[in-house]
Parts: C-alpha cells; structure tokens; sequence
C-alpha cells in the first residue's frame, strides 16, 4: 500500500482535486478503453483535462525529454574525447624523444619503437596496452599513470560517442571531468525516464525527479499519486494486488454519469411514445390536481378542497359538499420486467457502436433501479454465445473479437429463461444489433455460420432465429429491436421479426441511440390518468 504525506494547501490547482472529480475522469477513459487498467494506466498517463486540469505521466516524461534535448544540443561531448587523445600523443610524442637521443646514443630501442608504432587507434585500447610499456621518459610515465587511473572513465566515454555521439551537437566544449558528470547527469535521466515509463509509481525516486527537473515537476507527481489514492479514498476503486477493481459505488457512479451524459443530449421531438396498461403503483403529481370524481382514490388535496368550499359556500364553519373534494393528479406506474439484449460482436466495435450501446445499458440499470425499485433489469451480452451480464461487469464489458459471429438465437433464448424466473404482466426485451444473425444452436450444440457475402445473410441462423421469436412471442414477450445499421438485408432480417413479434424496430445511429432507447422506455413505463 502506497503511504502519502500532505502539506498545507499553497493555493496551487492541484489541492481542488476530489474523488469525485477524478472519478469523472476515469469514466471518461473507460468509455474510450473498455477497460478500468488500461484507464487507470490512462488516467496516470494523461491526468486531468477540462476543468480541474492535473498533469500526467507523460507531462513529465516530456520534461525528462526536454531536459535531455537541452543538454543535447548545448554541449559537444567530442571534445572531451579530443583532450584524452591530445594527452595520450604528448606522453607518447615524448616517450619517442627519449627513446631518438638513446638511438643516437648508441642503445637498442627498436623494439620499443616498433611497439609505440603499433598502438591501436582507439584511445582506451592503446591506454590498456601501454600499461605493459616501461617508459624511459620519467616525465611521460608520471602523465601516462594518471591517465591510467582515468581509464573506465575514458572506457564510458568512448561507449557514449559510440551510442550517442552524434546526438550532442552543441558547442560548448567539454573537458573529460565535465563529461563525467554530464554522463552521470544524462543516466539519471534515463533511470527517471525508466522508473516513470514503467508505471510503477511506487518505485519512482522522487528525490532524484526534483534534482533532476525541479520542485514543481515533484508535485506534479504527487498529484498524479494523489489523483489514485483519492479514488480509492472515495470508495470508487479497490486496489487488488496488481489489479483495480470498481466498488459496488464506482459501478453505480459509472451508470449515473452514463445517465447524465444522455440527458444531456435528450432531445424528445420526433421520439415513439406508446400506451402502457393501468396497472401497478400510483405515483402522486403535487403540482397538480382535479375534481374528485367517484371511484377515484381518495388521494384529497386538502388545501385546494378548503378553497373550493369557501369559494362556493362561504362563512364559517366551513362546509364541504361532494363538488369540493379534489384530488390530486396520479400516474400509474406498470411494473416491468426487462432484459436488454447487447450484441458484443465484432462488428460492434466500429464507428462507437458499442461504446454508445454500452452506455445506454449503464444508463438504464442506473435508471431503473432508483426510479423503479420493483422492475427487473436483466442484460446479456450475446456474440458467438450469450452471456448474462452483472451490473457490477458491465462497465468492463467490451466487444469479443475472438468470437467475432452473432448468435442472438441464443441471447434471445437466455434472455426468456431469465424472464421465465421474474414473472410479469409485462414483460420484454431489448435488442441493440448492428448485424443479422450469424450463429445459432440447436439440441444443445453450436453452429456458425458466414454470410453467402459480404452484406449477405446467414440463412439457417435467421431462420432459427425467427423461430425462437415465434416462442417468445407465444409467452406475450415484446422485442423492441435498435438498429445501429440499415443495410437492406437487415432491414429484411428485422421487418420479419417486427412482423412476428409485434413489437417495434427503431434505425438510429450510435449518437442518438440513448436519446431513442431512454425515452421509449420511460413512455412504456407509464401513463397518464
């Protein structure tokens, strides 16, 4: 567990964080991933936009990059390699004078002559291979052994030049000390590089990020940390090992924000609206009322029922006669049972299909279970097979590639057992689709199918599918089918279930899909008396 320590409140923008905030925030990244991990792992990378802006991951690993740019192009590491050079040819220029007047002199030094001849041309080498030299030149042999002792140093530098030489062209020269600790400088970038490319916030050295880049840098990280222990400080996400996991609180913040996010674009003109039956709970209208009328329940609005009695009879006491009973108005509510059917093929995945059916299906739990506490709300995913999905897996759920065929048979077969354990006078299903059936069973084994073509159709899997209509249709289930496509052979393919059921088919695109679903189903779920 990560432990963290904070100041008083400097005024800065990164102290008007809250759980909330960056919440919304990781809802926005998991709308564009599918995935919590990889919007966690966005949400440390990016940090916060809009409003409440906190800087991320990769604002600092761009510092990093600047920073190292800078050195790049300020110094000229060549010229550090240029001193050792110039210092190796004097000891060696030397060592030959000495070894010329001992010639002249009569004494055998060719071999030594011919060993100064062969020396490598890279600097290191022929360093190493004069350490088994016995010079003659007190002098050149007192420089060459401090040169000894600068070896490794000469050795990394020479393996720099070698990498990167290329990269620093700047002119400021440099002597070999310099380089040293422009080298050092340059790897402690490279590690801070590392430790924040990895991820692992943890394992960041926060020490050497401010020495590096500065105090502000420092904090900006501090604000990314903070920006997950708040989170789980919220009750939003739990950390679990290497993992994160929403809380029962993330999943229901994730389906509000879904709901907020449709009201938002609700336009109601040119929506389908239909009649439900008059059954189930009233629900009180206080802003409005009428004349009692017999039979009605007796729901008085006493104030307005005093008014009338004045009104007609005047004086006191006041006297009330049957014309001066009101009530208030009331809305039948129909209690429902309903499973949204969501296509998780592959083909869902272009254009936003599935973000946006997604988003209608967190939408709706988070709708229905506040506003209509006696409903069932069922969900399945269908692809090759179908799946029933948990409120508690939907924010996670994305579209299968890896079974990319479409068995609505089987999402529609499931969805009927799953309404055969919550009974209902009105019952029904949910189709969101961007394709005709592909797959289908039959007597407990799978079958996929390819189209004939590209846009054809799968002709068995829309027969057997049709037929699992026709049995839902014989248990009263109403399908109301949205289209995310039009193609002609789909329209086909859903005109003959349209035709069987009796139920609807809306074509919408996957922008208005939430606009179209939630207010259909808000008018089926209740009607004015």
């Amino acid at each position: 567990m990560v432990h963290f320590r904070y100041s008083r409140w400097s005024g800065g923008t990164r102290d008007s964080l809250d759980s909330d905030s960056v919440f919304d925030q990781l809802n926005d990244y998991m709308n564009e991933t599918g995935d919590l991990q990889q919007a966690m792992r966005r949400l440390m990378q990016k940090g916060m936009k809009g409003e409440k802006q906190t800087k991320g991951i990769e604002d600092l690993l761009s510092q990093v990059a600047k920073e190292m740019r800078k050195l790049y192009d300020e110094y000229r590491l060549q010229s550090a390699m240029d001193e050792v050079q110039d210092q190796l040819d004097s000891i060696v220029d030397q060592e030959r004078q000495t070894l010329e007047q001992m010639d002249q002199e009569g004494n055998d030094v060719q071999d030594k002559k011919q060993f100064l001849n062969d020396l490598p041309g890279k600097s290191s080498e022929a360093i190493e291979k004069l350490t088994s030299y016995r010079f003659e030149n007190a002098q050149a042999a007192k420089e060459f052994q401090q040169l000894v002792m600068q070896l490794e140093q000469i050795r990394k530098l020479e393996n720099w030049l070698r990498r990167e030489g290329s990269l620093f062209r700047g002119q400021t020269p440099m002597q070999l000390q310099q380089s040293q600790e422009l080298m050092e400088r340059m790897e402690d970038l490279r590690k801070l590089e590392s430790q924040l490319s990895s991820m692992q916030l943890k394992d960041v050295d926060r020490e050497l990020l401010e020495r590096l880049l500065g105090a502000d840098p420092k904090q900006d990280f501090e604000g990314v940390m903070r920006m997950q222990s708040l989170l789980e400080e919220g009750g939003y996400v739990l950390e679990q090992g290497e993992r994160f996991e929403l809380t029962p609180k993330g999943v229901r913040r994730v389906g509000q924000l879904a709901l907020r996010d449709i009201y938002r674009q609700l336009r109601r003109d040119g929506m389908g609206h239909h009649a439900t039956r008059n059954r189930g709970n009233q629900e009180l209208l206080l802003e409005t009322s009428r004349p009692y009328v017999q039979g009605d329940p007796l729901h008085i609005n006493m104030v307005q029922t005093l008014k009338n009695a004045l009104l007609h009879g005047g004086g006191v006491p006041v006297r009330i006669g049957p014309k001066d009973f009101a009530v208030y108005e009331s809305e039948f509510n129909t209690r429902a049972a309903t499973v949204l059917l969501l296509d998780m093929s592959w083909s869902m995945s272009w254009e936003g299909r599935f973000a946006a059916a997604k988003k209608v299906a967190l939408a709706m739990e988070s709708l229905v279970r506040p506003l209509h506490p006696r409903d069932y709300f069922g969900i399945v995913g269908f692809f090759t097979r179908a799946v029933e999905l948990k409120a508690k897996d939907l924010p996670q759920a994305t579209w299968n590639m890896g079974d990319p065929f479409t068995n609505l048979q089987d999402g529609l077969h499931l969805a009927t057992e799953m309404l055969g354990k919550k009974p209902s006078a009105n019952q029904q299903m949910i189709v969101i689709t961007d394709g005709q059936p592909t797959a289908y069973c039959r007597q407990g084994r799978l079958y996929c199918e390819w189209p004939l073509s590209f846009g054809g159709i799968s002709q068995r899997a829309a027969e057997e599918t049709l037929k699992e209509v026709e049995r839902i249709t014989r248990k009263g289930i109403i399908i109301n089918t949205f289209m995310l496509d039009d193609s002609p052979v789909l329209r086909g393919f859903v005109d003959d279930l349209t035709r069987i059921n009796k139920g609807r088919a809306f074509y919408t695109r996957p922008d208005r899909l939430g606009e179209y679903l939630l207010v259909d189903y808000l008018s089926h779920q209740r009607k004015k008396v």
